[in-house]
């Protein structure tokens, strides 16, 4: 029996995923690096791994309906394998009917007990006849309907719904499960964005420009970035157009001394960096030895000198760089939630439970951080979520308690083509699907007295 090796790769990254709560990024990297599937086969898998993961609610709640036997009775192999076939079933167009089941059918073979293979086929075989007249809920619950048919955990839909209302959240969890734009920022210190889009070219990659940032560029194509040479000569780096943002609104300036508190994996360090044009210094905190080697190792490649790396608990206050830095960063850690589109098992592994935990981590690492603020400096405030609890609450509790701190608005470093009212004010949110982009928050504080 000739086993799918796509299929069978997908199956045990996400036996990983699921059963040893292994990061789906991760788990992907490690099962592929050294696979010896070619690279249309390896897209495959991936696409199958971060389908089946995005949609995971949904397609548990079918398995349920379908399965004579409940999940927990089921073998952990054979869930998966009926969550691949399922998400082949109801969420791609190229693979025919036949050959989800069929494949299917061949792992529960090597993978299950000798009736396994009766009962996937089975259930796919219901499934695939109720493929337009599935029982999903109705909208008497608004978001119970939302949780199953977008696939987001039902707290998430009552909380978004509570926040934004039934159609702004609507568009917002549909916006989750689309395909983001891949955008790698152009390293000026070392080429322009028409030279690099001819260097991308030359090496097969389709190319268009931003959306915003006169250093984005969008690769409609991207494949094994790492072997672009392009991208070992450190001509640019892999970074969302929000996260770019953040760099430019804490706008610093030649020879400043710029503290990122936590840096890692280095994106916004080496802008920083590089719209210092290389010269002043940035200290690049993070509290993991191994986080802070991607830093020096996206420095080293794309030619900065400036960056200084160091070991530091950002919730512990370091008493000899009090009042002597121009600008901080504070890129705090944070549930991700406007980062589901790139890594969807962020929806599953956030609850509602810990959001005061995390609270009380960014107000700690925030009030330690702006105590490096020189007067006269300024502090950046960042996240990768939309809570609000998490963004503009932080820094209204922050500045309450902060008096020789005021917002400072930045429409002036805005690009003409994003424009975002609170900006006069001193903050944005930006949403995945208002702006195309991560969900970020931004704010700018400046340092009076």
């Amino acid at each position: 029996m000739a086993i799918d090796l796509a299929r069978e790769t997908a199956l045990k990254i996400l036996y990983d995923i699921n059963e040893n709560s292994a990061y789906s990024n991760i788990s992907v990297n490690k099962y592929l690096e050294n696979s010896s599937l070619k690279e249309l086969d390896r897209a495959f898998a991936t696409d199958l791994v971060y389908g089946t993961v995005k949609w995971l609610l949904q397609i548990d709640y079918i398995i349920e309906k379908f399965s004579s036997v409940k999940m927990k009775k089921l073998s952990p192999w054979i869930i998966n394998i009926l969550r691949i076939g399922i998400y082949q079933l109801l969420h791609t167009d190229k693979v025919p009917v036949s050959a989800a089941c069929n494949t299917s059918v061949d792992l529960a073979k090597r993978y299950g007990h000798q009736s396994s293979s009766r009962f996937v086929n089975a259930v796919l075989r219901s499934i695939a006849k109720r493929i337009d007249s599935l029982p999903f809920p109705d909208k008497t619950d608004m978001a119970e309907y939302f949780s199953i048919i977008y696939s987001h955990p039902k707290w998430m839909a009552e909380k978004w719904i509570s926040l934004y209302g039934p159609e702004f959240t609507e568009t917002l969890l549909k916006s989750n499960n689309e395909k983001p734009d891949f955008t790698i920022r152009v390293n000026t210190l070392k080429t322009s964005r028409n030279q690099l889009v001819e260097e991308l070219h030359k090496e097969g990659v389709k190319t268009k420009e931003g959306r915003y940032g006169q250093e984005a560029i969008i690769l409609e194509n991207p494949s094994s970035i790492a072997k672009l040479n392009a991208f070992k000569d450190g001509l640019f780096q892999v970074q969302d157009e929000s996260s770019m943002l953040v760099s430019r609104i804490l706008a610093p300036e030649e020879r400043e001394l710029v503290i990122d508190v936590c840096s890692a994996p280095g994106g916004k360090s080496t802008h920083l960096a590089q719209l210092m044009n290389n010269t002043g210094t940035v200290i690049a905190r993070d509290i993991h030895p191994h986080k802070l080697k991607l830093v020096e190792k996206a420095a080293a490649r794309l030619g900065t000198d400036i960056i200084k790396t160091e070991l530091f608990d950002a919730c512990l206050l370091d008493e000899k760089m009090i009042g002597k830095a121009d600008r901080v960063l504070v890129d705090a850690p944070c549930s991700g939630l406007g980062i589901i589109r790139k890594k969807p098992d962020i929806k599953y592994s956030k609850g509602s439970g810990r959001a005061d935990e995390l609270v009380r981590l960014q107000r700690k690492i925030l009030s330690n951080a702006s105590k490096y603020v020189k007067e006269g400096g300024c502090l950046v405030y960042s996240t990768c979520t939309i809570q609000p609890e998490e963004n503009l609450e932080n820094i209204t509790a922050f500045l309450e308690e902060n008096k020789a701190f005021r917002l400072i608005g930045f429409e002036e470093l805005m690009p003409q083509s994003l424009k975002i009212n609170t900006s006069r004010e001193g903050y944005i949110q930006l949403y995945p699907n208002i702006n195309q982009t991560d969900g970020f928050f931004i704010s700018k504080m400046i340092r009076e007295r």
